[in-house]
């Protein structure tokens, strides 16, 4: 009974539904904008700082990644190999071998980074092929002249002066603590002055393991996954299963390999929360006011209310069934309104005035993200907001006396 007459009062009072309800419609709606921004940004951030040299999880030999070492090296590929493969989370696995070295080119010398790659595998983690920004990607077959391939940063080609077709040559040390040293030919240059890779010398992997003598042995795997949010909980299994066949491996997800970046990211997207509690506020005083306004034009119909017999509590309840069908109305017209902006948002975005770069690859629009926070966060935050806003204007309406009621304007 108490719905059918809220229902009813709902349809009757056109005017003040319809304000009320657009009012709450236009909060969810802007608190679900403001929500699909903040997400996708985040995710758009870790989706290209993952995808250019990171990956989502890497496995690595001890401590390796908190101090490297060129002699601790993964011996056991194919046990690890292995489990990667029979791994339904894992999409794609690369592995490498890093060294720092000496470049030297003319006259010119400098200090570079030497990452061995799977010139296979290595496109299906990274987007190193995307960041060619001269030449041809490279593969294992040695060039005409019998030198291995290289592919070098921009900034190792600006120091050093040398371009496509230039021999670079490149002095370490071997695993075996021998003198590393051979003649590389540029095939291709990668990245920006500005990117990860500006001081960076790529090698195929067979010839990197000869170089820095690591025989078959790798540094590093780096792996993606269906989902970046899933990297803990996936490392965390592949841990337990590399325990039991290779002791020694240790598996890690970007939020620890980049702990720096995840912090900041953490940081930011606390401060968007912030911006987003303003909004929320904003849309809560909105939404008062209309639910306030609504009980105040209609005192005397409480008053009559009071004056028949209605008791106290009926009334309050009255209220606040009517305001929170008021939110069920305007959340479902906020959805049907909300289909077209978020797949706008999501597969489109919006052009930036001028692109930017991470990592080297061009950055030019702003998406959207759609998940589970997107969806309800908003709705769950609007029918809050709907019941607490409903006290005030209740308690107001159930403490003044029928007499009152009736002689108001």
């Amino acid at each position: 009974m108490l719905f059918k007459l809220a229902f009813r009062n709902i349809f009757r009072q056109r005017r003040r539904s319809l304000l009320t309800g657009l009012s709450m419609t236009g909060g969810f709606v802007l608190c679900t904008f403001s929500f699909s921004i903040t997400q996708g940004s985040y995710g758009n951030a870790i989706e290209f700082f993952t995808l250019d040299h990171t990956g989502h999880i890497q496995i690595h030999w001890e401590d390796y990644e908190q101090r490297p070492k060129i002699y601790k090296t993964i011996a056991d590929r194919d046990a690890v190999e292995s489990i990667l493969e029979k791994s339904d989370e894992v999409k794609a696995y690369a592995p490498r071998v890093f060294a720092p070295a000496l470049a030297y080119a003319g006259n010119q010398t400098s200090p570079v980074s030497v990452i061995g790659i799977d010139a296979e595998l290595e496109p299906t983690t990274s987007r190193i092929k995307q960041k060619v920004r001269s030449g041809e990607y490279f593969n294992e077959a040695l060039t005409r002249n019998g030198f291995a391939k290289a592919m070098i940063g921009a900034g190792v080609a600006n120091r050093l002066n040398i371009g496509l077709g230039d021999e670079i040559v490149l002095i370490s040390q071997g695993a075996d603590g021998s003198i590393a040293n051979d003649i590389f030919e540029v095939v291709a240059l990668v990245g920006t002055k500005d990117s990860y890779d500006r001081s960076s010398v790529y090698l195929p992997l067979v010839a990197a393991q000869e170089f820095i003598s690591v025989g078959d042995q790798v540094h590093e795997y780096a792996m993606l996954v269906d989902h970046a949010n899933s990297s803990e909980v996936i490392a965390a299994s592949l841990q337990l299963q590399l325990d039991g066949v290779t002791p020694g491996a240790t598996v890690s997800p970007w939020q620890v390999v980049e702990e720096a970046f995840y912090k900041s990211m953490q940081a930011d997207l606390q401060g968007n929360y912030f911006a987003m509690a303003i909004i929320v506020f904003l849309v809560c005083i909105g939404v008062l006011n209309t639910v306030l306004m609504s009980v105040l034009e209609r005192t005397k119909e409480f008053g009559v209310l009071r004056a028949i017999g209605s008791r106290p509590a009926q009334v309050f309840k009255l209220i606040f069934v009517e305001t929170m069908l008021m939110a069920t109305l305007s959340i479902a017209l906020g959805y049907l309104l909300l289909i077209p902006l978020l797949t706008f948002l999501t597969q489109v975005g919006f052009v930036l005035p001028e692109p930017m770069e991470m990592g080297g690859v061009p950055f030019l629009h702003l998406k959207g993200g759609v998940n589970a926070l997107v969806l309800t966060a908003p709705a769950l935050i609007i029918y809050a907001f709907a019941a607490l806003v409903t006290i005030l204007p209740g308690i107001r309406a159930v403490s003044i006396t029928p007499k009152t009621a009736m002689s108001s304007h």
